[in-house]
């Protein structure tokens, strides 16, 4: 992969030592930038390594670890990351770790749509960044002992399979999917079969897609959060949100469109209907600072609540402008990407709560609102990946600046001595931020990796239009 940093300046023209002065030290902060993610992920790792190796997850204060799947999450999903930053030394280690210690053969319950996420898709673009066939072989592998999730009734998928039994099922308590898990999944699938050229794993997807696409229940391109496995129709209807259970519905269908060439309208028409669905229906803007914001709908009645999950969107609309939908588009990425910064900002230790509410009276006082139920920060990735695609296609360098801030207050308030991050309970609280002993793979496999790219002058770097389209339906 392209690796090489473009000069800022035209070699041609004569330039003042001023002027020359101004670029070096642009260039020599980002250098910077991406040295200080290097030194966050190699302390991350080295609380993984000493105290969590093969495990899934690293608790970072009682120097142990938790596992949810017995599958290596924190390591795997950490591959294409090591990769990126350039980190030889780490990804050697656990490349031998995935090829002689990772194993699928074991009488496990897994959920689904995490396995996929984060498995099988760091097994996949792994792949892709290194060539390395072990980690297609074990892509393949993995994909296959999932497929019995889709033997339901209606083919939407259950959200627990065993992959040592090839047996399947709903959760203990529903025979409810969220719809956000059964609509996530289609990126990994579709790109699987187009590696190994077997269909059936696009397949099963795509079905899922097409039902969803002409369900009852939707208002105006909003859907439901849960859907049943059994019926294969919307179940608590009349809730609607960009948030936990639906939110990358929205994003997943912008991304299969893409990944597919612009080929599939039904995932286009989708998309650009959900989209004014939330204009119409859950954008407000607050009576402070009239920040706009994405509220949720509730059998008719608003409430001003976005989760930091709904960060994704403003990347998402910006990545849909860039790709040639309407540009009207970017202006709501802008105005979001801000309110998603300042939910950080208003807040004493500089990081956002999981829930946010806003409010929308007029007057002086703070935008956030953070109830105390609602006030921990799970190193979540959402804003910082926006901030990626803002800065790639604006180049506005405020979007570098704000991940810095970012960054600065991780490593204030979650950076863990011995090493590891923590999730903790009070963003609201900078003497006692109340770690939480926990480190979820994502911070690892997505959040510090979209804070590298934010600050890398690469822009062929994982390139939205290099990375976005590989997949074409078989």
């Amino acid at each position: 992969m392209k690796r090489t940093l473009e000069s800022p300046v035209n070699g041609l023209i004569d330039i003042s030592t001023d002027v020359h002065s101004a670029f070096s030290s642009v260039s020599s902060r980002n250098v910077s930038r991406l040295e200080a993610v290097c030194d966050a992920f190699r302390h991350a790792w080295k609380g993984y390594k000493d105290y969590a190796w093969g495990h899934d997850e690293l608790k970072p204060i009682s120097k142990s670890y938790s596992e949810w799947f017995g599958l290596g999450l924190t390591l795997v999903d950490s591959l294409d990351t090591m990769w990126i930053l350039g980190l030889k030394e780490e990804f050697a280690e656990a490349k031998s770790w995935v090829e002689n210690e990772l194993s699928f053969d074991k009488n496990v319950d897994v959920n689904l749509f995490e396995t996929t996420i984060r498995v099988l898709g760091g097994l996949l673009s792994t792949y892709h960044l290194s060539g390395e066939p072990v980690f297609l072989e074990k892509a393949k592998d993995l994909g296959s002992r999932l497929m019995p999730a889709f033997k339901t009734p209606s083919k939407i998928p259950y959200s627990d399979v065993n992959i040592g039994k090839g047996t399947a099922h709903p959760p203990r308590w529903t025979s409810d999917s969220t719809v956000a898990e059964v609509t996530s999944i289609q990126l990994e699938f579709r790109e699987l079969s187009h590696l190994t050229q077997d269909p059936q794993y696009q397949d099963v997807v795509n079905e899922v897609s097409k039902l969803v696409h002409q369900l009852p229940g939707k208002h105006d391109g909003l859907v439901p959060m849960f859907i049943n496995t059994n019926s294969g129709q919307f179940s608590h209807k009349g809730v609607f949100t960009l948030g936990a259970r639906a939110d990358s519905y929205y994003e997943y269908l912008l991304k299969q469109w893409i990944q597919g060439g612009k080929t599939e309208d039904h995932l286009l028409e989708d998309y650009l209907q959900a989209i004014e669905g939330v204009k119409k229906h859950l954008v407000r803007q607050t009576g402070p600072s009239r920040l706009t914001i994405v509220g949720e709908l509730s059998h008719y009645r608003f409430s001003a609540k976005m989760d930091h999950l709904v960060c994704f969107l403003p990347g998402t609309l910006a990545l849909g402008v860039h790709n040639g939908l309407p540009g009207d588009h970017m202006d709501l990425a802008v105005q979001l990407m801000e309110t998603c910064y300042q939910m950080y900002k208003q807040m004493e230790t500089g990081l956002s709560p999981e829930i946010a509410h806003f409010s929308l009276q007029g007057g002086a006082g703070q935008d956030v609102v953070v109830k105390p139920a609602d006030g921990h920060n799970l190193l979540r990735p959402e804003t910082v990946e926006s901030l990626f695609y803002m800065y790639r296609f604006t180049k506005n360098a405020k979007y570098r600046d704000w991940g810095w801030d970012i960054l600065q207050s991780f490593n204030k308030y979650t950076k863990v001595p011995n090493g590891g991050y923590t999730s903790i309970s009070n963003v609201r609280d900078p003497a006692n931020p109340g770690p939480r002993d926990k480190m979820e793979s994502f911070f690892l496999g997505e959040t510090l990796k979209y804070l590298y790219l934010l600050f890398s002058d690469d822009m062929e770097l994982l390139s939205p239009d290099k990375y976005s389209s590989v997949s074409s339906p078989l």
